[in-house]
């Protein structure tokens, strides 16, 4: 009896493995760029049928490379690997300093999760990067002040420090789409709170106050042909006081038929959905919310994403 169980599980078994469709062969000019490379064809056609939050580092460091050589254009790149990440599970609060500092000792990087912020810079960086080691130096100078790693370089605040340290890689153009819908709002950002709050750190730091606007969620339409794959959006919302900040953080991207999607991350996994449909799970229940002086929707800011930006890192 126990023969005739493993027998018949060994067929199971075999006739899964004979179902499974085979790998597609890479390209005449992809096989030239693998072999120009030094790598093992195999494993790049694995890699392509592969999600890429299940990547070890070794084949990321691989795969940037054959990514690099093959889509030579960026904003190619990015929706390349921000849809190859379609699908990664959702955790907040997840990256800090480690091992570098300890006051955060989340890890610098991560592969198989992410938030919106995780989900756009490693995916800038990805995009941007022939390597591993090229990767991880572009992902800091991305989530940090001049590429320096500290709780007190990253850039904590979206509208304050990640908009203004990377324009060297995104430039606000909220304004320039539609100037005659936007609506300006200001911000006071209290870093010493911050950081005493979040991290029971002591430093003297002036409050600042930042003057921005937004362009309301109901006029984004308007301006959909102007956009880019690959843009960064800030998710806009407010209080009854018209205390407004950004939320949220995603990318451009368009589907087959040209309907304008955001590509982000959000509870419980990467997605890419239609723009107007992010819009409306807000609205369905904007009036409870706004009764209750819960968050609401106001609108987004968009920033270009520069052509041929080069890492911006002070030493």
């Amino acid at each position: 009896m126990r023969f005739f169980l493993c027998f018949v599980m060994v067929l199971a078994f075999i006739s899964c493995v004979a179902r499974k469709p085979p790998l597609p062969e890479l390209a005449p000019d992809q096989q030239a760029v693998v072999s120009q490379l030094g790598l093992n064809p195999l494993e790049i056609r694995v890699l392509e049928q592969k999600p890429l939050y299940e990547f070890t580092e070794l084949e990321l460091d691989h795969y940037l490379a054959y990514v690099h050589a093959t889509v030579p254009n960026l904003r190619d790149r990015v929706m390349k690997f921000g849809r190859k990440n379609i699908g990664q599970p959702y955790e907040i609060f997840l990256l800090g300093e480690f091992p570098y500092e300890l006051y955060d000792p989340q890890p610098l990087y991560s592969l198989q999760k992410s938030d919106c912020v995780v989900f756009a810079e490693h995916t800038y960086a990805m995009a941007l990067s022939r390597d591993w080691p090229s990767f991880f130096q572009t992902l800091q100078a991305i989530r940090y002040h001049n590429g320096e790693i500290s709780v007190f370089t990253r850039n904590h605040y979206t509208e304050a420090d990640w908009n203004v340290n990377n324009q060297w890689l995104v430039q606000d153009i909220t304004h320039e789409l539609a100037p005659q819908y936007v609506q300006p709002f200001s911000m006071e950002i209290d870093r010493q709170r911050f950081f005493k709050t979040r991290y029971g750190l002591d430093r003297e730091i002036p409050k600042q106050l930042v003057d921005l606007e937004y362009l309301p969620y109901d006029k984004v339409e308007s301006i959909k042909t102007q956009l880019q794959p690959g843009d960064f959006v800030n998710v806009i919302v407010g209080k009854k006081d018209d205390h407004l900040w950004a939320t949220h953080v995603g990318l451009v991207a368009f589907g087959p038929d040209g309907t304008l999607h955001f590509l982000h991350s959000a509870k419980p996994q990467v997605r890419e959905e239609p723009f107007s449909a992010f819009i409306q799970r807000y609205l369905d229940n904007q009036a409870e919310r706004l009764e209750k002086d819960l968050p609401t929707l106001r609108g987004f800011k968009f920033l270009r994403l520069v052509d041929a930006p080069k890492v911006s890192v002070e030493r």
